[in-house]
């Protein structure tokens, strides 16, 4: 697992040169599984972002701080292109896995349960959802998706216990397997101050977009007793066992 901050700035390299940095992450607010790596193309393609989805990224050169990419250069720069200024829509998720001849995301796989058991197929044409799906389909082919948010966005939004403040969001732990997000790492300075702890996602009850805050379904209590996180250490199971222990929770390995 690694965090949020330390992929951000990530460079990326195609089989044929280098094509930018990872400059923000996208992912679904109902699932926390990441969506989209945007990605700017810097110098190469001046003025240029570019949607990738994180499944493309290979196995990181953390020395490098680089993120191999198979695909070259010509095809990432024929792909559609985003606009900072429009929301991403389903319109144009689909055109960007058209382009690359990949199966969508929403077919299953990465948080993502499969529509009636189909099983995607790299290539495969996949039609949008129909019957009771094809009006959420709709909403979201030429609109922007409601749920499709950017970590950049949400990272230092307050998070409030049941019971009242607890801090706020600092960063993010990513599980590269998956591709989801497993833990939001909270700053609590300016209630119980020196001390981090990580939340996971499955535990909020609610994000509030507008009033930038994120509601948890803990006590200021269990927070204030919970394993401390050090965000130099490395997560072991054994840590996310305690973790999970204390708050009384189901763990995600452990499948439902």
């Amino acid at each position: 697992m690694q965090r949020n901050f330390d992929i951000i700035g990530y460079g990326l390299r195609a089989t044929d040169g280098a094509i930018g940095t990872i400059e923000d992450l996208l992912f679904d607010d109902t699932h926390f599984g990441l969506r989209w790596v945007v990605v700017d193309t810097g110098t190469w393609l001046p003025g240029r972002k570019v949607l990738l989805p994180p499944s493309a990224l290979g196995a990181p050169n953390p020395s490098g701080r680089e993120y191999p990419v198979d695909l070259t250069r010509d095809q990432i720069e024929a792909a559609p292109g985003i606009d900072a200024d429009n929301p991403v829509s389903r319109q144009l998720e689909t055109d960007i896995y058209s382009h690359y001849a990949w199966t969508p995301y929403w077919t299953g796989g990465f948080g993502y349960p499969l529509p009636g058991g189909v099983v995607p197929v790299k290539g495969e044409a996949v039609a949008p959802p129909d019957d009771n799906d094809q009006s959420e389909f709709a909403k979201t082919e030429q609109a922007g998706d409601r749920h499709l948010r950017s970590i950049n966005e949400i990272t230092g939004y307050y998070v409030e216990a049941s019971d009242g403040n607890i801090g706020h969001i600092e960063d993010f732990v990513i599980d590269e397997t998956e591709w989801a997000i497993r833990y939001l790492m909270i700053d609590t300075k300016n209630w119980w101050p020196g001390k981090m702890v990580l939340i996971s996602p499955d535990w909020l009850n609610d994000i509030v977009w507008g009033d930038e805050k994120v509601l948890v379904n803990v006590t200021r209590d269990k927070v204030k007793a919970s394993p401390e996180f050090d965000p130099s250490m490395t997560i072991d199971r054994e840590y996310e066992e305690r973790v999970y222990t204390h708050y009384g929770y189901r763990p995600y390995w452990a499948g439902w």
